[in-house]
């Protein structure tokens, strides 16, 4: 990069040390009480509600479960507290989920449990990791009219299984959201070799902290990893094994946390939106990686949660952070090795708590939220537009998991708690591969920018630097 010196005799490298910013570049870029099985569809009917893009406004659910635009349907199959094929009770606190093709036109879904010791319906296994601990995973075989044909546990005997993230391979990673001295692990599960060894075994090189979500870059087998924490760091697992198979995680591998090479102990606090931050990866001791992250000055973040990898990008959320607390947004391009925020939530009507997120078969990006009142799932455009599709109206209890069928056609999410599992369907727009890379390389919308004076472009201009390395300059105190 050029030693660009302003006329003043500043240097733009050492403000940018002194400042605390590392920039390769900065630029704008349906059942109350109905059984199991029952559908309910959108009603137009006295509909107060407004929509923005998407699917359009949603529709009150006259049972007061679901709200869901016009022509969409949902069926809950399954609850807490009902029966698995064996005849044990279903366990509770349905949180992340993955859905994987199935044999003879089946959708195989995979569920998480984020249980503690003293939960009503724990997980009940045959091969627990940890006979005491009452989390894991169960496994649901639906057929194409979405009817459950198996329910039945996976994993068993770990500690509050928030979220995961999919492999390439047809396998589920379950992270614990927890950190003691025996767990805080990823587990791998294979859905149709339940409670397998390979299940109740932890993956210590991916690190011993409390997780969130995860992701796999297909190109390279690198593993994005989330931290459930405060402050919280951004991992990176790089495999011994990277033949993507099952059990090629367990050869173990390294593990590192996000990184400014020029900034000690970086908050991203500091990130502006569009903002594009060139960053470096510090290897970490995977037992003791957050003690690790931080004596190295990796970045902090506030709260991390959900993640997902799609055409050539990590995106990753954090729950209340930017200057209103409601959230925000983040994508990372390993091509470039930069970092970015994309969209930073100021209006709890538009984003509040956004907690697990995936991208639709057409390109947007959908967040669940995790916030006070009546949690939605909300959508993104590449052009920056966000539009309601879900609103669960059972307040007090957080949507969690969403996750599209491998077909397109079903999307399921789950309530929490007490846990129901929804399958929804309608007029999706079908895939779309292109919209999908435009989403990932999509410049945020300039309304998300900052605002410039006059006079700061001025400054700009004489200075021979963009508008926004002058509005970072003014930002960190140097006077215009």
């Amino acid at each position: 990069m050029e030693n660009l010196t302003t006329k003043n005799g500043f240097n733009r490298r050492d403000f940018l040390k002194a400042g605390g910013m590392s920039t390769l570049a900065l630029t704008l870029g349906s059942t109350g009480i109905l059984s199991i099985g029952s559908t309910v569809k959108a009603d137009a009917s006295n509909n107060p509600a407004s929509g923005a893009g998407g699917y359009g406004p949603l529709v009150p659910d006259p049972n007061g479960i679901m709200d869901l635009p016009k022509g969409f349907h949902y069926k809950i199959i399954s609850e807490e507290g009902g029966q698995l094929t064996n005849g044990t009770a279903i366990p509770g606190a349905f949180d992340g989920m993955a859905a994987f093709e199935g044999p003879k036109n089946t959708t195989i879904l995979v569920r998480n449990h984020e249980l503690s010791s003293g939960a009503e319906h724990p997980v009940v296994g045959r091969n627990p990791y940890d006979p005491a601990a009452a989390g894991g995973t169960t496994t649901l075989v639906i057929d194409n009219a979405r009817n459950v044909i198996k329910e039945y546990v996976t994993s068993s005997g770990t500690i509050r299984n928030c979220a995961g993230g999919a492999t390439l391979w047809g396998t589920w990673l379950t992270c614990e959201e927890t950190r003691t001295a025996t767990h805080g692990y990823v587990f791998e599960v294979d859905p149709q070799d339940p409670e397998n060894e390979m299940s109740r075994t932890p993956i210590k090189d991916m690190g011993r902290f409390s997780h969130e979500a995860c992701a796999i870059d297909p190109a390279t087998g690198y593993v994005y990893l989330t931290e459930d924490a405060t402050p919280s760091y951004l991992y990176r697992f790089i495999p011994n094994d990277t033949t993507q198979k099952p059990g090629a995680l367990q050869k173990g591998g390294k593990l590192y946390a996000a990184a400014i090479e020029e900034i000690s102990s970086p908050s991203a606090s500091t990130f502006k939106t569009g903002q594009k931050i060139g960053i470096v990866w510090k290897e970490l001791n995977p037992e003791l990686c957050r003690e690790d992250a931080k004596a190295q000055g990796c970045i902090e973040f506030k709260k991390l949660e959900g993640a997902f990898f799609q055409a050539g990008v990590f995106w990753f959320d954090d729950s209340s952070a930017g200057a209103k607390n409601l959230g925000r947004i983040y994508r990372y391009i390993p091509s470039t090795n930069t970092l970015e925020l994309f969209y930073e939530a100021t209006d709890a009507q538009k984003m509040e708590s956004p907690d697990n997120i995936c991208m639709t078969p057409w390109g947007d990006l959908w967040f669940a939220e995790d916030g006070s009142g009546n949690d939605r799932i909300m959508g993104i455009t590449p052009e920056g537009e966000i539009y309601p599709f879900a609103s669960n109206r059972l307040s007090g209890s957080e949507l969690a998991g969403p996750i599209f069928s491998p077909d397109g056609k079903t999307l399921f999410v789950n309530i929490q708690s007490p846990g129901k599992t929804f399958a929804i369907w309608g007029p999706f727009a079908r895939s779309n591969s292109a919209r999908a890379r435009e989403m990932s390389y999509a410049t945020p919308s300039k309304h998300f920018a900052p605002q410039v004076s006059d006079k700061l472009v001025k400054f700009a201009e004489n200075q021979g630097i963009s508008v926004l390395e002058a509005a970072a300059f003014e930002r960190h105190g140097l006077k215009i």
